[in-house]
């Protein structure tokens, strides 16, 4: 396997999970309650949904305002990255070094967001009991599987 084959192939790969754990883990900020005891398709307000009680909603309520932020600010610099990659991909002359340099630096985000949403699943993880952590891990098994990337659903039939 060529460099550039394994580049774009773990650039495939990094997509694929930070979309799916960013989905999962952010989706609640926005999003109403949904029915204990099931594992919804639509979205979920994760400490309603995880039946949290006051001191874990406290203490989860404690991690979540920097880790969106910092999601937000990262996800925003990598749609930045991957404007500026496309266009070069569709640039009159492409230039192999500049494309070549957006999807490092796509690479480089993404992984640093994948960290980030780690160590919040760890943190969420420490103050959930044993029952609201298989819940967790059952819904965001769930969405992985239903998930596609935009660029998916625009090159299928």
């Amino acid at each position: 396997m060529n460099r550039r084959h394994l580049q774009t192939w773990l650039l495939a790969v990094s997509l694929a999970l930070n979309a799916g754990f960013i989905v999962a883990v952010a989706m609640h900020q926005w999003q109403p309650a949904a029915r204990v005891g099931a594992v919804p398709h639509t979205p979920v307000n994760l400490p309603d949904y995880l039946a949290l009680s006051a001191d874990q909603r406290q203490r989860w309520q404690q991690l979540e305002p920097a880790f969106l932020h910092e999601v937000s600010v990262n996800w925003a610099d990598i749609r930045r990255h991957r404007e500026a990659l496309v266009r070069h991909i569709f640039a009159d002359e492409p230039l192999p070094a500049a494309i070549d340099a957006e999807q490092t630096r796509i690479a480089i985000l993404q992984e640093a967001q994948q960290r980030r949403v780690i160590a919040q699943l760890l943190a969420e993880r420490a103050l959930l009991d044993e029952a609201q952590r298989a819940r967790l891990m059952a819904l965001l098994l769930s969405r992985y599987a239903q998930e596609s990337t935009e660029e998916e659903l625009l090159h299928r039939d």
